[in-house]
């Protein structure tokens, strides 16, 4: 079953590179990952050798200029391998669309940019913190710009990979005088700051994420901060490529245990030639599942495609609540997926270990209605539909 999503503009090495990475390391170290609650370092060394950090990057700027679902396809082939390296790899090109995208008018954030693909730099992020839970659009820490200096310390309650990075891209408020919305983004480079871990990773699923909480104390060059508000990173890119990616990411995860479901019902039917297999119907219910969560990705990429187009479309209330909703409803199908692999696959796929095993995957698609917790983009998205008219149209 091929599961990578096809697109008409995909560079084919970079989805051969990506195979090779996933099949020949990703999927051999991935239960020790897992096991151990370790950063996947052995795909990141195999990632950073296929070139594959820095690919969505333009090639005027060193990249090799692949599109979004381009991006895609590479996040949902890691995923079938690994999925606390998906979800990185996944972390990172969302961190990298908001540098492709929010350079303009800096000449630091476009040497930054060719920096990143020369030198394959893996990019994380701090935008949570103490005292606002999970809401992205506040915060409490504030970054301080004196001359051609900024500083500033961050209470992060999860930095992605935090101790791995190559950057953090950090939130805070514009200055300590400035509004909790009022925010801005700021690379914090490797050697520019000190971590102090302040919560541990110790968790049900994506267990090699090691996202920790730390303290985030950095200082730097003024130009790193971005010169746009973080309002419209975070509406331009930074939250519809979370939803679009996180997407990919899960559908990857889903898609393994298809796959395996898919393989151990034609085991059973080889062995009792002329009868259908007890799980085969089940097979055809997961199997559209996935379907629809692939046909929730398509949707989702051609919809912000059209909207990068079409500012007045970027900005209505009705495009943001769609992006919300396909969060919402990919993360759900997950789940639901998996569970109709493991009722096919029975104890074989319950095990921890074994060819048919998909107990990793099961557990680390738990973690998608938390990563920016579905009731609370539901909260949001219902205040944006008594203020929006919902979208009837089939075009």
């Amino acid at each position: 079953m091929n599961v990578a999503v096809k697109h008409a503009s995909l560079t084919s090495s970079a989805l051969e590179r990506m195979a090779r990475v996933a099949d020949e390391v990703a999927a051999e170290f991935a239960a020790d990952v897992d096991a151990s609650g370790r950063f996947p370092q052995e795909t990141f060394d195999a990632l950073k050798r296929e070139r594959l950090l820095g690919c969505w990057i333009p090639r005027e700027h060193g990249g090799e200029g692949l599109s979004l679902t381009d991006i895609c396809a590479l996040v949902a082939r890691l995923g079938q391998a690994c999925g606390s390296s998906a979800m990185i790899y996944g972390m990172h090109q969302i961190k990298m669309s908001s540098l492709i995208q929010h350079s303009v008018g800096s000449d630091w954030h476009i040497d930054y940019m060719r920096e990143c693909a020369r030198d394959q730099l893996l990019l994380g992020s701090a935008t949570t913190e103490g005292g606002i839970g999970g809401d992205l659009r506040n915060s409490i820490c504030a970054v301080e710009v004196e001359g051609d200096r900024y500083r500033l310390t961050k209470q992060a309650t999860c930095i992605s990979y935090g101790r791995n990075a190559d950057a953090i891209l950090a939130t805070c408020r514009r200055n300590p005088e400035a509004a909790s919305s009022d925010q801005v983004m700021v690379v914090c480079r490797r050697g520019d700051y000190t971590l102090r871990e302040t919560v541990d990773w110790d968790t049900m699923g994506m267990r090699g994420t090691r996202s920790e909480g730390f303290e985030l104390v950095s200082s730097g060059d003024a130009a790193q901060v971005f010169v746009q508000p973080f309002s419209e990173i975070a509406a331009q890119s930074m939250l519809a490529m979370a939803h679009i990616i996180w997407t990919a990411t899960w559908y990857g995860i889903a898609a393994d245990t298809v796959v395996k479901a898919q393989a151990f019902v034609k085991a059973e039917a080889k062995k009792r030639p002329g009868t259908v297999p007890p799980g085969a119907l089940r097979l055809a219910e997961v199997s559209a599942k996935l379907q629809q969560m692939k046909s929730l990705l398509v949707a989702g990429i051609a919809r912000y495609e059209e909207a990068l187009a079409d500012e007045a479309l970027m900005n209505t209330l009705s495009f943001i609540a769609e992006l919300n909703t396909i969060k919402v409803s990919a993360s759900q199908l997950g789940i639901e997926v998996a569970q109709g692999s493991l009722m096919i696959l029975g104890l074989a796929g319950y095990r921890n270990a074994g060819p048919w095993t998909i107990a990793r995957n099961y557990r680390d698609l738990l973690s998608a209605a938390i990563m920016i917790n579905n009731d609370r983009i539901l909260g949001n998205t219902s205040n944006l539909l008594l203020m929006s008219k919902i979208d009837v149209s089939v075009a």
